[in-house]
């Protein structure tokens, strides 16, 4: 008998398998994309504006989340799965370009809503399609993404239809195709997926976190681009860093390594649940609140900087104030129930970090702008300072207890 001839010519991963460089290139699309949304919030600071925002985060999120779970199985960078992984990178690209109008069509040129959706089917649609081809011989793998192709075509679907109204309709029906795409993947048996690694899967969202902190400190410099240096920028501009950094610190100090080990620990028939469930869908809040920070610091930098308009002791106010704090709410919460979905222990501590940031905000209502961002930093660098010396015993076993 003739052996059958492989649909594609891929290079299969193994269980300890890095992130590949192409992976890291593919990510700068991502996160120019998340600059974009940031953007477009804040010059829609509304609370419409914002659940745009959001909505936009998310449909790109489960974009990138696609070839996270792709490229665990092949190698991103060998093959032809090269060539689709750049033709997904490139249909990204667009979407991010055309984000500014994803909402509002500019007068000229084209339609920028039809734009995006056109511009997501087709990233869908060559991630379905290449993982149809690698999943050749398995059987269980095929019914799967059978039984997830409906799902993704009613949420493209429903973006396409969204290009062709406006206003709390077109809002809505983003919404409804967010959830249909979510859900969808949600009910499917998350048995039926296939994860090889565990190590390129906790690094891969790992990395994201990276990027996404990345973009807030983008946002820092940005908000002061055409404004002359002084001391309350800074001063901002170093409290805004030291927000930055205590999230990264909160992240891979020792969070990131429970994931990692709970994720290789866990049986390889129930692995792919654990990942959906603590990765795909727990990481989500975690890179929205990181983007929502980088706005109100936006904000707050324009307040502090912008001598013409603002005063040293003008307050941040709605909207720009509650997406500094509820941003970092919105991080810490995705890590408590990232914890507590893979060590099934609850984070106290940064429940308590999360009430606090949302006692303040009534609080400081009055307080300078810069005021408001050192509360922030303050609360921030308390949580970190007690979990390092509460934790030092666990933090020191976690880190390093495989290499004594």
């Amino acid at each position: 008998m003739t052996p059958r001839k492989n649909p594609i010519h891929a290079s299969v991963t193994s269980e300890h398998q890095s992130v590949t460089t192409l992976e890291l290139f593919f990510d700068l699309v991502f996160v120019f994309a998340l600059t974009q949304i940031t953007a477009l919030m804040a010059h829609d600071l509304t609370w419409t504006g914002v659940i745009r925002g959001v909505l936009l985060i998310g449909m790109l999120w489960w974009s990138w989340i696609g070839f996270s779970w792709l490229c665990n199985l092949v190698k991103a960078d060998e093959g032809a799965v090269r060539g689709v992984v750049l033709a997904a990178m490139g249909a990204m690209f667009v979407i991010a370009l055309a984000i500014p109008e994803a909402f509002h069509d500019l007068d000229g040129g084209l339609p920028g809503p039809v734009v995006i959706a056109l511009a997501y089917f087709a990233f869908r649609t060559l991630h379905l399609w290449l993982f149809w081809l690698i999943a050749d011989g398995d059987k269980q793998l095929r019914r799967t993404l059978t039984r997830f192709a409906p799902s993704m075509l009613a949420g493209t679907a429903l973006l396409l239809v969204a290009s062709q109204f406006h206003g709390t309709t077109q809002t809505l029906l983003w919404a409804a195709a967010l959830a249909a795409d979510y859900g969808g993947t949600y009910l499917i048996d998350a048995r039926g997926w296939r994860l090889r690694s565990a190590v390129h899967f906790a690094e891969r969202h790992g990395l994201i976190i990276i990027i996404a902190l990345g973009e807030s400190i983008v946002a820092i410099g940005v908000g002061v681009t055409d404004l002359p240096i002084s001391w309350p920028i800074l001063v901002a501009s170093l409290l805004g860093l030291t927000v930055a950094a205590a999230l990264w610190w909160i992240y891979f100090d020792a969070t990131a390594h429970y994931g990692e080990r709970a994720l290789a620990a866990e049986p390889v028939e129930t692995r792919p649940k654990l990942a959906r469930d603590a990765y795909t869908f727990l990481h989500f809040p975690m890179v929205a609140g990181i983007v929502l920070l980088a706005l109100g610091l936006k904000k707050v930098l324009e307040y502090v900087g912008d001598t013409e308009h603002h005063h040293l002791d003008d307050p941040l106010k709605g909207i720009g104030l509650y997406a500094l704090f509820l941003g970092v709410v919105l991080y810490l919460l995705g890590h408590v129930g990232f914890k507590w979905r893979t060590t099934h222990r609850l984070g106290i501590s940064r429940l308590i970090t999360a009430a606090l940031c949302i006692l303040a905000l009534p609080l400081l209502a009055k307080v300078p702008a810069l005021g408001q961002l050192a509360v922030l930093a303050a609360l921030l660098i308390g949580l970190v300072a007690f979990e390092t010396v509460r934790f030092a015993q666990e933090r020191e076993e976690v880190r390093h207890g495989d290499h004594a």
